[in-house]
């Protein structure tokens, strides 16, 4: 995959615009598996996911303003860290149960918020906000690791077909991670 083979890893993010949503997401899975063989390292396969992410849903113009990462850390028990992201600068703990993040990660269900304004204790990084999906990556123990974490500055940013997509990213995530 190197530049030898005229293959250079930031053409990953090279989504056709005439793809569907479904083959754009499909591409992101798949641009993902490649990046990841053989790298263990959590911070740089989110790193790349975040922006995988981020070039995929643009390529689609869905109006994205941040494409990321919260992380569970070990020394703060119920509690999500700010990881890989791109976008603005966000929030950098968050509380299990607190916000659409927590909640996701303390119930372990994907969270599709088509507005913001009518969710119960939104967490807001950026007012800007409209809609949101949160993602859930699962260890194969039941433990929470992370959470996949989309913002959308268009309301109904978010529907079933990326929930499908983005569970099956978080599998690779938890296949294709060591998180200590």
């Amino acid at each position: 995959m190197g530049s030898s083979s005229g293959f250079h890893h930031a053409d990953h993010t090279n989504y056709a615009s005439i793809l569907s949503r479904e083959e754009t997401l499909e591409q992101l899975l798949l641009s993902y598996e490649a990046l990841s063989d053989d790298q263990t390292n959590w911070v740089c396969n989110l790193s790349n996911a975040s922006s995988l992410i981020w070039h995929a849903y643009k390529s689609l113009g869905v109006n994205v303003n941040w494409a990321g990462f919260y992380v569970t850390h070990d020394s703060e028990e119920d509690t999500l860290l700010l990881g890989p992201f791109q976008g603005k600068v966000a929030c950098q703990k968050i509380q299990f149960g607190k916000g659409v993040c927590g909640t996701a990660a303390s119930t372990k269900e994907t969270q599709v918020v088509q507005d913001v304004n009518d969710y119960p204790g939104h967490i807001a990084c950026d007012g800007e906000t409209k809609s949101e999906i949160v993602v859930p990556i699962i260890s194969n123990d039941g433990n929470t690791l992370a959470v996949i974490d989309i913002d959308c500055l268009d309301y109904k940013g978010f529907d079933e077909v990326d929930k499908g997509f983005l569970e099956r990213l978080g599998k690779l995530i938890n296949k294709s991670c060591i998180f200590k």
